[in-house]
């Protein structure tokens, strides 16, 4: 019993660290795909922070385009580090196939809450416009102008009324269902990510904290 909750806390150091670290990284990709206010402050602090393992890989990986390779390599390394660690500390043992699929899924799915939350920020400060622009107001702004852009050159504002947030929104959860949730289920299950499944399986479930 007393491994069971050493297992639980190392699980926890793991989120906390290695998975924080994990969603400071992603929010500097996602931007800097954005072309986000790179002199914002929250966008130096992510700068900052994220810089020494990207220096060091970028003298190792080019980057193509707005593909940066280097961050995204970052990104897959560090989630494949915590989903290992935790099966690890819980007794199981991942296979390749399972961890690569599974963090993908993962990042994939950070990302759409990450942009739904943002969406969210953006309609709520929306109602506020008179007391001006905070930095974070503008940073959540130039970070999804260019995810709503598509929606509202087919979706023109009828009555004042700007319908591309839903259609945004709605694109975004047919993603979740139809693309990063069959990712989670094949790295939990089909790879066998978390070895024998008889012995992982809650109803039939992979745990659903190894996947957040």
């Amino acid at each position: 019993m007393g491994s069971g909750y050493a297992n639980n806390a190392g699980v926890f150091l793991v989120n906390m660290f290695v998975g924080l670290y994990v969603l400071v990284v992603l929010l500097r990709y996602l931007l800097q795909l954005t072309q986000a206010d790179f002199y914002n402050p929250v966008s130096q602090f992510l700068v900052k922070a994220t810089n020494p393992p990207l220096a060091w890989l970028r003298r190792l990986i080019p980057s193509f385009g707005v593909l940066d390779a280097p961050t995204l390599i970052l990104l897959l390394c560090l989630q494949m580090l915590e989903i290992g660690l935790k099966t690890f500390l819980l007794g199981y043992s991942p296979t390749l196939l399972g961890l690569v699929t599974s963090s993908v899924g993962v990042l994939l799915k950070m990302a759409i809450y990450i942009l739904v939350t943002a969406l969210f920020a953006r309609a709520i400060m929306s109602w506020f416009t008179g007391a001006g622009y905070p930095p974070l107001a503008k940073l959540v702004y130039t970070f999804t102008e260019p995810v709503l852009r598509p929606a509202q050159r087919i979706l023109p504002s009828s009555a004042g009324i700007d319908l591309s947030p839903i259609a945004v929104f709605i694109a975004l959860m047919l993603v979740m269902k139809l693309i990063v949730q069959p990712l989670l289920d094949f790295g939990g299950r089909g790879a066998g990510l978390f070895g024998p499944l008889e012995k992982l399986r809650r109803g039939g479930q992979v745990p659903q904290h190894l996947h957040r």
